[in-house]
């Protein structure tokens, strides 16, 4: 097992369930254009940024709308399903405690932008608990991109080896594996299908015991 001296975890299908409302949020906007939404889209748009991601959807389902046109739509339709839906993923807070216990610094690195971190963390008192956020705004090229961990990677104070990062989908795996960071990757119903060949481990959920063997060397 490699000596691990930093934490990072994606955020959307890592630590709360929102992969599940974005897909939610996807069926009923290409629902309300006439359209099915297709794996397809949901794969070319998962774990990128809201600009990408919706240029994505354009291209795949051939739309005539304009990216800020579905990015407002988009979000009053999962703005009404997070109110009511938000949770966390499995394992989320008992490897938290463990990472805690080890006094290892943790960051959450996202393609998503600040204010969403911020809406998705504060109600589970979990932005105090991380060393540093990494969001859009911080990057200039989004996952599969290395550029994000890269950044987390500085800010921790540690080489990209040394760093564990958890990720739910191909773009953000493919990201900390360009990084050279050691990448667990937790497929979920959503991501089930994509190519996850450059993780070091694929694991079921957080609190699998691969990663709390992992935390708990060194």
């Amino acid at each position: 097992m490699p000596t691990i001296r930093a934490v990072v975890f994606d955020m959307d299908g890592i630590m709360f369930n929102t992969e599940d409302l974005f897909h939610e949020t996807g069926h009923e906007l290409i629902r309300r254009r006439g359209k099915v939404a297709t794996p397809e889209m949901f794969q070319r748009m998962m774990g990128r940024r809201a600009k990408e991601a919706f240029a994505a959807m354009i291209d795949v389902m051939q739309l005539s709308d304009t990216i800020p046109q579905l990015q407002v739509e988009s979000e009053a339709i999962f703005d009404a399903l997070i109110e009511q839906q938000l949770a966390t993923m499995p394992g989320l807070f008992e490897v938290i405690e463990l990472i805690e216990a080890k006094q290892l610094p943790k960051a959450v690195a996202t393609s998503s932008d600040r204010r969403y971190l911020e809406r998705c963390l504060r109600p589970f008192n979990l932005l105090p608990r991380f060393d540093t956020t990494i969001t859009a705004e911080d990057v200039t090229h989004g996952k599969p991109h290395p550029e994000i961990y890269l950044t987390a990677a500085k800010r921790l104070q540690v080489a990209p080896a040394e760093m564990l990062v958890f990720e739910d989908s191909e773009n953000g795996t493919k990201a900390a594996a360009a990084a050279g960071a050691h990448v667990v990757s937790v497929p979920h119903q959503h991501s089930a299908q994509h190519d996850f060949t450059s993780a070091r481990a694929i694991v079921s959920s957080l609190h699998d015991p691969y990663v709390l063997e992992l935390l708990s060397t060194g």
